[in-house]
């Protein structure tokens, strides 16, 4: 496939790559699109999480170009992260100690989307690696918080509101019976 020459018709000067490079920062755009409509949806009662989605939104799109160009994510990025994450699991303390369904109301449905953006990230720096393309070990390891940080935030906005998490148990991982 070629690029067009009318850069009308052209959404990303790599689309066109068939290295798996392009798809990372594919994953990595939609991740980011998807912490800016949380954001967006954030009541105005949960200024902490929206102020944090703010300060990762950014970082997300500074995952997205740590690869082809220079590394813009740090241990103090990660640091601060963490801290942010530890705030709100001891807000949500004994809230889910298993599986549960992706479950609530706006901007919940958009933290889990980007909760399963992070693990493609990280699932497509596993292919980067494959392709022998370096990945900074601080990029899988930042993707890696930012799941469960919007696991966390998921919790406590459920929590605030009243909303009790679903437990999910599995039929495929869960302890087998006579009947299977």
């Amino acid at each position: 496939m070629q690029r067009s020459p009318d850069l009308d018709e052209v959404c990303y000067p790599f689309i066109h790559e068939t290295s798996p490079l392009c798809d990372f920062e594919v994953i990595t755009d939609e991740l980011c699109g998807h912490i800016g409509a949380a954001i967006s949806l954030t009541p105005d009662n949960a200024a902490d999480i929206r102020d944090d989605l703010a300060a990762l939104q950014p970082l997300a799109f500074h995952l997205n170009g740590s690869i082809r160009g220079r590394l813009a994510i740090t241990e103090a990025d990660i640091d601060w992260a963490k801290a942010r994450l530890a705030h709100y699991r001891a807000e949500a303390d004994g809230r889910a100690t298993g599986f549960v369904l992706p479950r609530g109301e706006m901007p919940v449905p958009f933290l889990n989307l980007a909760r399963s953006g992070s693990k493609k990230a990280i699932r497509q720096m596993v292919r980067l690696e494959e392709a022998d393309i370096e990945v900074p070990a601080v990029l899988p390891r930042l993707c890696n918080v930012f799941c469960n940080l919007f696991f966390a935030m998921i919790l406590v906005i459920n929590a605030r509101r009243g909303r009790e998490e679903v437990a999910f148990s599995s039929k495929s991982y869960g302890p087998r019976t006579r009947s299977d």
